[in-house]
């Protein structure tokens, strides 16, 4: 079910109503896991086995790290949880790139090997939901939690419909006790929660598939584009990707307001960023910080000298790419993040500088927006294509798309960007922003979108995130 569909847009009012109208914490979350499981059975329902499994495993491994003070019995239910979660992810998402990237290997030496690969299909946001539960049974090892003995409630907390497909991911210690406590209907959620979807199916139906429309046809066939138009269209995917994303987030956090929870925030006008440290910091914060803490920290983080340091991060960017997918091209883009990182954890360590001043901005977006073209290329060969043509200044390639197309979107494109630079400038969190309206300006300020959506609606459906 798709959060942009009419299907969510009836599915989300009647879970709304049915949910305060039972008022009672048990059979709310009762009501919550049956729902969310209708939410993701409606894809297929033969993945909710899977997430189903894994809650079941995680729940009682939880349980057992919990009951011993036997630091091996500890380590031992730890591998468990994390062979019996990554081992899934690792069947349905990685078994068929690894197999094939060890087939080519084999033949730069000469020798065939037949290529093993199965007929399996990527569950959709097995990679946030196995992440989420991983995060507890960590933090049980760590004792930074203590584990629930509410099967419903942990099932609830692995299953929750506004960030089970794409995120955020949700941290146990956060969204549990939600889950675990008595809600009550409160009105700035409320209003902050329908201010969130509206800007978040703004972000999407309004600029994200119309930048897609123009993004589309250049990336469909690099080769014949010139400099001008290759530059163009990877800054469109650029704000493509976060208007997406972000507009993914804020449906999925404005969904949890109006059910009375609080998720942590997922973007925070990433493209600001004076350091690809702090781009790091404000893009896609929930799996930033999962990869810090439960990655980055593991392998020691920096805690071993400046070295081992380096490797931490990069291993930690390498892995971060590949969890996006399984293709190299996300692994090189998480190459150039690891060594831009390295690069200034290396200077910044040598002066007192944090970030590189005004120029920091202009550099950030130059580094992002190269990485992006690995991310969004269909190839590495494609990519390579794109990046010499940037350089290559061919000015005998035609301009080519639809000039309406461009103009729309770049119209949208700087409305949205203007909105952010205002959120920046006031200081103001999107998650906070809908509480100061009045119910009548809210209103009227959801009819300006509802019929901006309506004039500007793309065909285009999927988040980009569903598919990694």
């Amino acid at each position: 079910m798709l959060f942009n569909s009419i299907e969510y847009l009836v599915f989300l009012p009647l879970v709304f109503l049915l949910y305060w109208l039972l008022r009672k914490k048990r059979p709310q979350n009762i009501l919550l896991l049956v729902s969310s499981y209708l939410f993701y059975g409606w894809w297929d329902w033969r993945f909710l086995s899977l997430i189903i499994f894994s809650s079941f495993v995680d729940y009682f491994i939880g349980l057992k790290i919990d009951q011993t003070n036997d630091q091996k019995i500890k380590k031992r239910w730890l591998i468990t949880s994390l062979v019996s979660n990554l081992g899934l992810l690792g069947l349905f998402k990685y078994f068929n790139f690894f197999t094939e990237s060890f087939t080519q290997s084999m033949q730069l030496f000469g020798w065939e090997v037949d290529t093993l690969t199965l007929n399996l299909i990527l569950p959709v946001g097995i990679s946030f939901y196995t992440f989420q539960t991983l995060s507890y049974t960590i933090d049980i090892y760590r004792k930074q939690l203590k584990p629930t003995t509410d099967i419903v409630s942990f099932f609830t907390y692995i299953s929750f419909f506004p960030q089970l497909v794409a995120g955020p991911i949700e941290r146990a210690a956060n969204l549990l006790p939600q889950i675990e406590s008595k809600r009550k209907f409160e009105i700035s959620y409320f209003k902050s929660g329908i201010f969130q979807i509206f800007i978040g199916l703004f972000r999407k139906i309004v600029v994200a598939d119309n930048l897609a429309v123009y993004v589309d046809s250049v990336y469909g066939d690099v080769a014949v584009h010139n400099t001008t138009t290759l530059v163009i269209a990877t800054i469109f995917y650029a704000f493509q990707i976060y208007f997406d994303f972000a507009g993914y987030s804020d449906i999925a956090i404005g969904s949890a307001k109006l059910l009375g929870f609080k998720f942590e925030r997922n973007f925070n006008t990433p493209y600001f960023s004076k350091s690809i440290t702090e781009f790091w910091r404000r893009w896609h914060m929930s799996l930033s910080f999962w990869l810090r803490d439960y990655l980055y920290i593991s392998l020691g983080g920096n805690r071993k000298g400046i070295k081992i340091t380096y490797r931490n991060l990069m291993i930690t960017m390498l892995l971060g790419g590949l969890w996006h997918g399984s293709s190299w091209n996300f692994v090189i883009w998480g190459a150039i993040h690891g060594l831009f990182l390295m690069i200034e954890k290396y200077i910044f360590s040598k002066s007192s500088y944090r970030s590189f001043g005004i120029l920091g901005y202009g550099y950030t977006f130059i580094i992002v927006l190269v990485s992006w073209v690995f991310f969004r290329a269909h190839s590495f060969q494609e990519a390579i294509i794109v990046c010499k043509g940037f350089f290559s200044l061919d000015i005998t390639k035609p301009f080519i798309g639809d000039i309406n197309t461009f103009s729309n979107s770049l119209f949208m494109l700087s409305l949205s960007f203007l909105f952010d630079i205002f959120l920046s400038y006031k200081n103001v969190s999107l998650e906070d922003f809908g509480e100061r309206f009045k119910i009548s300006s809210l209103t009227f300020f959801i009819t300006i979108i509802i019929i901006i959506m309506c004039l500007f609606y793309s065909s285009s459906e999927n988040f980009i995130y569903f598919q990694f």
